[in-house]
């Protein structure tokens, strides 16, 4: 079946860790807003990253024969460990779905491959060349109060040379204790209809990447993430949106107690008010004739000031 215009906001949590670091600022979080705005930011290709890797996680042969859950922005090398360019993976790709012999090279990687079809691509090697727009797009995850950031060091045990008598070596990082990110996202119907070929399958298995992608990719120093809160909204209208969903979800108590004293360190400590999202999409919304359908996913511990209108559907 073919989707729905529509909108995601994804709120997530990090703890000791920072999920996507800044390599021109010695690897400490992203700050797009300024040091005195206080707030930090996630790239979407950050996000991205966690749905593909789940999804290669839960699909390695990516479906096998005709199969559909490929992914093709990913490191993979060779038996000698010489990494793959880009038109050998393609090339691998089709191989793997049973597509090796189809003329049109980009329909049977749009076909095999799920992220080409749902974040889109731009691919050219050699003779072959197209650039597909995705209809899934995601926008900078910000964090929904000031955050401040550590700087820490400590010891690695094993020495760093063979039988050396260094007893180890000194690391040093960036990190924070807590955070809690907002994320939205635009699905453009009439692109996946006409361009790239998703279907509510692959919207079903990317919001479940979204959810269980944050709880798969695990690194030491990316922290401990949880998922608090995932929406869809669908529209009647292909070519209408509210938009900044984000900017409608508030964190209490508040910036003003935050900023210049102790930022929020555990999710026992915040209450998430939706009243105003509510407002705008529930039954009284001057926006009600144009959404189809509401739904959301809430984690248990997550706090939250008003209802929200729509489904809750179950865990995955």
């Amino acid at each position: 079946m073919s989707v729905l215009s529509g909108e995601i906001l994804f709120v997530k949590s990090v703890k000791d860790g920072i999920p996507n670091r800044d390599p021109l600022n010695d690897s400490d979080a992203r700050r797009i807003f300024g040091e005195d705005d206080g707030r930090i930011s996630l790239s979407d290709v950050s996000v991205k990253r966690d749905v593909r890797d789940y999804i290669l996680a839960k699909y390695p042969d990516g479906g096998g024969n005709n199969g559909r859950y490929y992914i093709f922005c990913r490191e993979e090398r060779t038996p000698e460990g010489k990494l793959l360019g880009r038109d050998r993976l393609a090339k691998a790709i089709l191989e793997r779905a049973g597509l090796k012999g189809d003329a049109d090279k980009s329909g049977a990687l749009l076909q095999s491959a799920f992220d080409m079809r749902v974040f889109g691509a731009v691919f050219s090697v050699s003779k072959q060349s197209f650039h597909k727009t995705g209809p899934v797009q995601f926008g900078w995850a910000h964090s929904l109060h000031p955050v401040e950031t550590k700087y820490v060091q400590g010891t690695v045990v094993m020495p760093s040379e063979e039988e050396s008598n260094v007893q180890g070596t000194i690391w040093t990082a960036y990190t924070l204790p807590f955070a809690i990110f907002a994320l939205p996202g635009v699905i453009n119907a009439a692109i996946a209809e006409r361009e790239t070929g998703m279907n509510e399958e692959d919207l079903e298995l990317l919001l479940e990447g979204l959810w269980k992608g944050t709880l798969h990719r695990q690194a030491r120093g990316r922290g401990i993430q949880q998922p608090l809160l995932l929406m869809h909204i669908e529209y009647n209208d292909p070519f209408f949106r509210i938009g900044y969903l984000e900017d409608q979800i508030v964190l209490e108590p508040g910036r003003e107690v935050w900023l210049g004293g102790q930022p929020p360190v555990s999710l026992d400590e915040v209450t998430l008010d939706v009243s105003k999202l509510a407002a705008i999409i529930g039954d009284n919304s001057p926006y009600r004739d144009k959404i189809a359908n509401i739904r959301w996913l809430k984690n248990p511990s997550l706090k939250l000031k008003g209802d929200l209108p729509g489904e809750e559907w179950e865990m995955w």
